[in-house]
């Protein structure tokens, strides 16, 4: 597989979020020897961010701006517009850590053996403090009976698993980056490659996040994530997932 003829496509969903800039800034930023595809699908912002998107027009690929059913639609169309070897997701409120990412994530997937590849992630304030580190450690699939993850902006794919097992189920509105992935990984047993480096730059808050309301109905679309793929063991898991969390707030990358 020639590392030179690699395309790798990056999706960025967006509603009403001015920090795309500083998202797209850090795609741009990148260093490598690849094919860059970056695919911005907005849902029809109203407070400015779509003027910040125009002025990357000539430099995006695909610009959408259209209502959506939420976050997970807009991946799902910018992933069924993606012509790359590899698929990325980047959120608004996200961006890469340094501007090697990109190569490290190429490298990977020289193996025409690896189907995925993840990495682990820090959660930063406004200063730049680092007030969270996900490292999200090697893959074991028994680890899933625990409440584990990989961060699913440092989740990438070859197109080809999307094409073959599916994408983002909208019946999960909170959770369906945890059933993709746990459907992928866990019930389709794709092969696996984890990058021990920190990927992604995260804002605190994800949508799982915002209050206790959103956990709640977060762990509740787990569990149903497990029964819907047909899985068994993960009876518990709703309980062990949140809990998980507690230790990334003890790291220091």
């Amino acid at each position: 597989y020639e590392r030179s003829r690699m395309k790798i496509s990056i999706v960025v969903p967006v509603f009403n979020d001015v920090r795309v800039k500083r998202a797209l800034e850090s795609i741009l930023a990148q260093q490598h020897d690849h094919e860059l595809e970056i695919i911005v699908v907005d849902a029809g912002s109203t407070d400015g961010t779509f003027d910040i998107l125009k002025a990357y027009k000539e430099r995006l690929s695909v610009l959408i701006s259209e209502p959506d059913e939420g976050v997970y639609d807009g991946m799902n169309k910018g992933i069924q517009r993606a012509t790359g070897d590899i698929v990325g997701i980047l959120n608004a409120d996200d961006q890469y850590n340094d501007s090697l990412v990109i190569r490290d994530v190429a490298a990977v997937f020289c193996s025409e053996a690896i189907d995925v590849c993840y990495g682990n992630q820090i959660f930063t304030t406004r200063a730049g403090r680092v007030i969270r580190y996900w490292k999200a450690g090697r893959f074991r699939r028994a680890k899933w009976y625990f409440g584990w993850m990989p961060p699913h902006p440092t989740f990438f794919v070859r197109r080809r698993v999307y094409e073959r097992y599916g994408a983002f189920d909208l019946q999960y509105p909170i959770a369906a980056d945890y059933e993709l992935m746990l459907r992928f990984l866990f019930k389709h047993r794709t092969s696996v490659k984890y990058l021990n480096r920190v990927m992604v730059n995260m804002a605190p808050g994800g949508l799982s996040n915002r209050s206790v309301s959103a956990i709640v109905k977060a762990n509740i679309e787990v569990a149903r994530a497990w029964k819907n793929n047909n899985l068994q063991g993960g009876l518990f898991v709703p309980l062990l997932k949140p809990a998980s969390k507690v230790f990334q707030y003890m790291r220091r990358p």
